[in-house]
């Protein structure tokens, strides 16, 4: 028989990724992940400290910067190219709308939604050139559903929801693909200090607390690990996936299955 040419879909060699928030949890994991598949990564992050740590573990370059300044996203992006960007990079904060600060509204869709299109549209043309491009936001089952209090936040994962939409609409003809990632609750340490703090107020386990109060609309009563998420975020990079764009993952343990 003759030799084989065709090469692993799994792989990136060769591939530059970008990822957002990536100094730990889920944009650790999916730098990691994407590391192993050999792309080479930078690391995005405003923890100068974190974004390094994980730039030497996955071999990469770490860029520090605050995705609410609007401006220096764009200084820092000019002249960047990549093939692949995982927008991941969020905050929350809990309040009822009478009591939000709009300052604190604006902050929020300042990382979580604006940064996102601001990133694209500094490396979409890179892309169209190459007529390749893989983008990924990790978005939320709050991109999807909604909580009461967290209007900032579920607000501009909807909007993430539409504005990857759009770019898989524009992009389809140069190659690009643009697809969402939905967890429900992921095992970060943003979410155990909510859980520790959660079992402190109601006097109870931080076991009840996960199956009880978290994932009370979940059919899988288990948080979702930071390596799952990367996993399909790696899928949705690769060549396996090149018919896939405009979609929602949603890795939700069945939220919105009722």
């Amino acid at each position: 028989m003759p030799e084989s040419h065709v090469t692993d879909p799994a792989q990136l060699h060769g591939r530059t990724a970008v990822v957002t928030g990536a100094a730990s949890g889920i944009g650790a994991a999916v730098a990691t992940r994407l590391a192993e598949a050999g792309a080479s990564l930078v690391v995005v992050d405003r923890d100068a400290d974190g974004a390094e740590r994980v730039a030497d573990l996955v071999r990469g370059k770490a860029l520090v910067l605050d995705l609410s300044d609007g401006d220096a996203v764009t200084a820092a992006m000019a002249g960047m190219d990549a093939d692949i960007l995982v927008n991941n990079a969020g905050i929350q904060h809990v309040a009822p709308i009478e009591d939000f600060d709009p300052q604190t509204f604006r902050t929020i869709h300042a990382i979580m939604l604006e940064a996102p299109f601001r990133l694209a549209k500094a490396l979409l043309p890179g892309m169209y050139a190459r007529g390749w491009g893989r983008m990924v936001h990790v978005s939320s089952v709050h991109g999807h559903r909604a909580s009461a209090y967290k209007s900032a936040y579920v607000s501009a994962k909807h909007g993430l929801e539409g504005l990857s939409k759009v770019i898989a609409l524009e992009g389809a003809e140069h190659g690009v693909t643009s697809n969402t990632v939905c967890p429900g609750y992921v095992r970060t340490p943003l979410v155990e200090g909510q859980i520790a703090d959660q079992a402190r107020t109601h006097d109870i386990p931080e076991d009840d607390v996960v199956e009880k109060v978290l994932l009370e609309r979940s059919a899988l009563k288990r948080l979702v690990e930071p390596g799952e998420v990367a996993d399909v975020v790696h899928f949705l990079c690769t060549d396996s996936a090149r018919s896939v764009t405009g979609t929602s993952y949603l890795m939700d343990g069945g939220w919105t299955a009722a």
